[in-house]
């Protein structure tokens, strides 16, 4: 099970933590972010891989590399997006997901996930 939190409504240049709360054995698993934009398809934002120890390795949709950092705390169950320097075309619902690391580098734009999806969280950013 997936909850996130996190999201709202902010101005352009505006920073938001997102938090997607997990069940289950969330260390195993890497984990992702996605966004959908009202009207649009559902797209990858980024992945962090799974593993007990704290380093990990992450995959960004590249034009989000340098505002979003992504992370994990283990212990926690817990998976965060940093979000920095917002701009209007980051307003969308966000969710996040257990991912198929593997599928990362053939299906950039999508990669395969495990689990339902869960509400998601609101990102409305005014410009």
């Amino acid at each position: 099970q997936l909850e996130e939190s996190g999201g709202g409504l902010v101005q352009a240049g505006g920073s938001l933590r997102l938090s997607c709360a997990a069940s289950g054995r969330f260390p195993n698993y890497a984990m992702g972010w996605f966004r959908q934009a009202l009207g649009k398809e559902r797209t990858f934002v980024a992945a962090i891989s799974g593993g007990e120890g704290d380093v990990h390795d992450t995959r960004y949709r590249d034009p989000l590399k340098d505002r979003f950092t992504i992370s994990r705390d283990n212990t926690k169950n817990t998976l965060y997006l940093q979000m920095n320097n917002l701009k209007p075309e980051d307003t969308a619902v966000y969710y996040c997901n257990a991912v198929d690391w593997s599928s990362i580098p053939t299906r950039p734009e999508k990669p395969r996930t495990f689990a339902s999806w869960g509400q998601g969280t609101q990102v409305t950013v005014s410009s």
